[in-house]
């Protein structure tokens, strides 16, 4: 019985732990098509979300600590991207508290007492997490103006205190991007709660 106990304890702890493949650098927008409903009423694509000069991906939630301590620096950089015709869209792929903190009504206050200016969709059993390979909130995901994907990972180099930022990486590939260049850095780590999926 003890046997039994542990093998259950030891699958439900790895479980929690599950990663997923990330997007690898260079790869196209995934499900570019599927329709997310956004905070607005409407069903959006990454494809309708995406601008001239590409597209800023971020998974994001209502309630995470990591998202909380960024929130600031979304903001910055999510209105930073848009001026500079990158569309942004946030994912909310928290399945697991869908009928809680991070149920559509909750995503929708969450966003106008942060002043969103753009979209905040909902994805829907994860598939867009999944496909991104993405495990946390908050994560990034950059793609150029031809859909390829060229930075992965955090914001900047310290997710949990803005006032020790030494290198904002995800505006430092925008405009590395934007010139025409070579990303510099593609990947870092973001830090960040798990996403919880469900089941």
């Amino acid at each position: 019985m003890k046997k039994v106990f542990f093998a259950f304890t030891a699958f439900a702890v790895l479980s929690a732990f599950t990663t997923f493949n990330v997007l690898p650098i260079g790869a196209s927008i995934p499900k570019p098509d599927l329709k997310l409903k956004d905070i607005s009423g409407k069903e959006v694509s990454l494809k309708d979300a995406k601008k001239k000069n590409g597209l800023l991906v971020m998974f994001s939630c209502n309630t995470c600590p990591w998202v909380i301590k960024n929130q600031s620096r979304t903001a910055e950089i999510a209105n930073y991207a848009l001026s500079k015709e990158v569309g942004v869209i946030l994912l909310n792929s928290n399945e697991g508290q869908r009928d809680d903190a991070d149920s559509y009504a909750e995503m929708k206050k969450y966003a106008a007492a942060q002043g969103y200016k753009w979209y905040y969709a909902v994805d829907a059993n994860n598939v867009l997490a999944d496909e991104f390979g993405a495990n946390r909130t908050p994560e990034v995901f950059l793609f150029n103006g031809e859909g390829k994907h060229v930075y992965h990972g955090a914001i900047d180099d310290n997710p949990g205190d803005a006032s020790g930022v030494n290198r904002k990486h995800l505006q430092v590939a925008i405009d590395e991007m934007i010139a025409g260049k070579d990303v510099t850095q593609k990947e870092s780590r973001s830090m960040g709660c798990q996403i919880k999926r469900k089941g």
